[in-house]
């Protein structure tokens, strides 16, 4: 038999207890630090066994239902997509369309669904009423398709002015450097992106792209690219499109010479130059507004979308949405006019997507879906594909809402009111720039690392913005910063930001 006994040091009077309790009272409450999930959370739609939905486009239609493109070659209608019930058969899909090339991306526009798939844009059309498409008509064709398994083509979107917009990958593989190479009809306009004014043709605008899976407008109306890492990309790039630049991949340049080229043969491509220093010296080349420093912050970059919720997703209204392939998450990105060209930051935002993000739309209620696909290839998550929705909680995080250039360093605007003696304490930051080299290989580390010197940090009075006076800017370098210091004041629980880290592509110093 087992016996107990009470040892000695554990007899403790009732009053001594008492005095314990009373002093444990006392201490100051201690929580846990804030999470991504405290803020966004994340839905995901159960999906039916019987559909594969690698979901490389979403579209919403008028009545609110959700168009869903997915890979192998369909378009489906979801008719409750904000229903949140857990089981798939709470969900009532229906398939629109069928018979398509890995169609990549999806947009209703003029009354239509439109996807791009690998040899046309496709206007899909249901004139009976019946959720069927009925009709699918040729809204753009153009571009040379050779075969290669590179030739993705992307899109597309419709700018203010009713413009058509789409994007094409290079090919990979062999071909590129056998004689008669340039201006071969079967590989026209690859790494290109294309527009078609209404009632128009397709016509080339930019030139240099490699992979540009993404594909976006701003507030403006500007219309923007993502690409991926690779030959030429050391990085991930946000790339503003318009007429008449290059963009730096090589493969790109072997249809300048057509008459309709807007583009200019740049000659020659300098060898061993940073992307610093081709920013003035390369004709018609012009630098990403945006690079998204590789593994740091994503490894792959897809889709764009610009926040026009009005609110309704939190306190980023007019900035960009970026989804990552390789990592399955989204950032965030701020964008700024210097010199009348575009350049901004980037900063993390909601990691843990079940796998790779390809596309980004809204729903009427401002919530984001997600449409992911790893397509084989590698990707962080629990499944291959599938569906997400982020909802915003209500509650407003602590983070940077903006970085600004300034001519002696940069501005910071938080979500809430900082703390003044952390924020205005340089010791609180670190700031380090550094730029890639300019080659035909597949990716490359920073170079030309320099610790940047944060002289002082000048708290606004209202506690929302923070000037950050710097020694050492260099132009077309990004700018690494870490604010690991700084904490929301007292009202606001004296928390530390959500996300510490920033990435700003300093392609012009803004002058006095």
């Amino acid at each position: 038999m087992v016996t107990h006994r009470r040892s000695p040091h554990l007899r403790l009077s009732v009053a001594t207890i008492l005095v314990v309790l009373s002093g444990l009272a006392a201490l100051p409450a201690v929580f846990a630090e804030p999470t991504e999930e405290d803020y966004y959370r994340i839905i995901t739609y159960p999906v039916p066994e019987d559909l594969k939905l690698e979901a490389t486009g979403l579209a919403t239609l008028p009545d609110g239902r959700l168009a869903v493109s997915i890979r192998k070659g369909e378009v489906w209608i979801l008719e409750n997509p904000l229903t949140e019930e857990a089981s798939a058969d709470a969900y009532t899909w229906k398939r629109f369309a069928s018979g398509l090339h890995e169609p990549l991306g999806l947009t209703w526009h003029d009354g239509a669904l439109y996807s791009t798939q690998r040899t046309e844009v496709t206007r899909m059309e249901d004139n009976d009423g019946d959720d069927v498409a009925d009709a699918y008509l040729t809204a753009a064709k153009g571009w040379g398709v050779s075969g290669n398994y590179h030739e993705y083509a992307y899109g597309p979107i419709f700018d203010k002015e009713g413009n058509m917009w789409i994007t094409l990958n290079i090919n990979i593989g062999k071909g590129q450097e056998m004689p008669g190479f340039r201006g071969a009809e079967d590989v026209r306009w690859r790494g290109w992106a294309m527009m078609k004014p209404p009632g128009g043709k397709l016509q080339p605008m930019a030139a240099g792209l490699r992979s540009p899976l993404g594909l976006g407008m701003n507030l403006e109306g500007d219309v923007f690219a993502t690409d991926q890492q690779g030959n030429y990309w050391a990085a991930g790039p946000l790339l503003h499109l318009r007429k008449g630049v290059f963009f730096g991949h090589a493969d790109s340049l072997r249809d300048v010479d057509r008459p309709e080229s807007p583009v200019k043969d740049p000659g020659e491509l300098p060898k061993g130059a940073t992307d610093a220093e081709i920013i003035d010296s390369l004709p018609g080349y012009q630098p990403p507004a945006v690079w998204f420093p590789y593994d740091k912050i994503g490894m792959s970059t897809t889709s764009i979308l610009c926040d026009s919720t009005d609110g309704k997703f939190g306190p980023f209204a007019g900035q960009m949405f970026i989804g990552e392939f390789t990592q399955s998450f989204v950032t965030r990105v701020f964008l700024e006019k210097v010199e009348g060209e575009y350049q901004g930051a980037c900063f993390h935002f909601r990691k843990g997507m079940q796998c790779a993000v390809i596309s980004q739309h809204w729903l009427p209620d401002g919530t984001m879906v997600l449409g992911e696909s790893n397509r084989g290839w590698n990707s962080l998550g629990t499944r291959s594909y599938g569906m997400q929705r982020l909802v915003w909680t209500g509650k407003t995080p602590f983070e940077i809402q903006k970085m600004e250039a300034r001519p002696n360093g940069f501005r910071l605007t938080f979500t809430l009111p900082v703390e003044a003696k952390t924020a205005g304490n340089p010791a609180s930051y670190d700031l380090s720039s550094y730029t890639y080299e300019y080659a035909s290989r597949y990716g490359g580390d920073p170079v030309n690392t320099q610790t940047v010197k944060i002289a002082s940090a000048k708290v606004s009075e209202d506690g929302m913005s923070v000037l950050l006076e710097c020694e050492g800017l260099r132009k077309g370098h990004v700018h690494e910063l870490h604010a690991a210091g700084v904490r929301s004041d007292e009202k606001n629980g004296g928390l530390p930001l959500l996300h510490a880290e920033a990435f700003y592509n300093l392609t012009r110093i803004p002058k006095e």
